[in-house]
């Protein structure tokens, strides 16, 4: 993944207008786009890398374009997600417990919220391992949260929010 970002994918907007928040899009905007090979669900846009790194090496990645790695906060959002993953691969998402005090923290300091979260039955299972990937597991056939070792190389997934224009 280089720094360089060209815009695409730009929608014209035709709702009506809100009062806006931190999860919300500007809404006195009408265009908004992703950057190229990136792809735009709701109000974000994701870039799902096909090179591998540690998870520190990825959130650098991500950073370098001035984004995070993947914060989910839906399950709507996981699921549109998953439908662009290669089950052979596991990726990075940002969440950490670096401590190792199963005290989980998303990178861009949204809350944790433990009835929102999609771990692999038995997941969390080992407090050694502090980052967490999205993987698809063959039994029972879906796709979700696994702790891991930081220094496994992943791909990984970086979260954006739109550009409005």
């Amino acid at each position: 993944m280089n720094s360089e970002i060209t815009y695409a994918e730009v929608r014209f907007k035709n709702e009506p207008k809100s009062s806006g928040t931190k999860s919300e899009p500007p809404t006195d905007k009408d265009w908004s786009c992703c950057p190229k090979n990136w792809t735009s669900f709701g109000s974000n846009c994701y870039f799902i890398s096909v090179e591998s790194g540690t998870w520190d090496e990825s959130e650098k990645k991500c950073s370098s374009v001035k984004t995070h790695l993947l914060v989910i906060t839906a399950k709507a959002e996981q699921e549109f997600i998953i439908q662009k993953l290669d089950k052979s691969s596991a990726y990075y998402v940002g969440l950490s417990d670096l401590q190792g005090k199963n005290n989980w923290q998303w990178v861009d300091q949204t809350p944790y919220n433990e009835s929102a979260t999609f771990w692999h039955s038995g997941e969390p299972n080992d407090l050694s391992e502090h980052c967490v990937i999205l993987h698809f597991r063959a039994s029972p056939r879906k796709w979700g949260w696994n702790d891991v070792r930081c220094n496994q190389h992943q791909k990984f997934i970086c979260k954006m929010m739109k550009i409005y224009l």
